[in-house]
């Protein structure tokens, strides 16, 4: 059995999550597959990306209909602990692809380029 170099939370429905995991199968990358809505990344997960890209903005999903029918008002007016219990309770509002690397690295959304200097070198 073949372990596999990096998690990924995805939404089937996700145009694209189906291109990320279409990159991944083509760099014959193999991978363990999480359902973004029914096993979002945990709170420990949620903290570590925050840590690595700096703002908690880059972890949600602005352009999805969770975060709209929230509001970015009222998600920016958010204390830090809110804005994370959000995200833990709704996997609609995490940025998608999320994306975790064997050594716990963190990416989330999917710029081919971005992937590849960081799973291909």
């Amino acid at each position: 059995m073949t372990i596999p170099a990096v998690r990924i939370f995805s939404y089937s429905r996700c145009s694209t999550c189906r291109k990320a995991l279409d990159w991944l199968n083509s760099n014959s990358i193999s991978y363990e597959l999480f359902d973004i809505i029914e096993n979002p990344p945990s709170k420990d997960l949620l903290l570590k990306a925050w840590a690595q890209l700096g703002e908690r903005k880059f972890l949600f999903n602005t352009s999805g209909v969770s975060y709209r029918s929230i509001g970015a008002v009222k998600i920016k007016a958010m204390s830090d602990e809110k804005a994370l219990e959000a995200l833990v309770s709704d996997g609609k509002l995490i940025k998608r692809p999320f994306l975790v690397s064997s050594d716990n690295k963190i990416l989330v959304g999917f710029k081919p380029q971005i992937w590849a200097d960081f799973l291909l070198s």
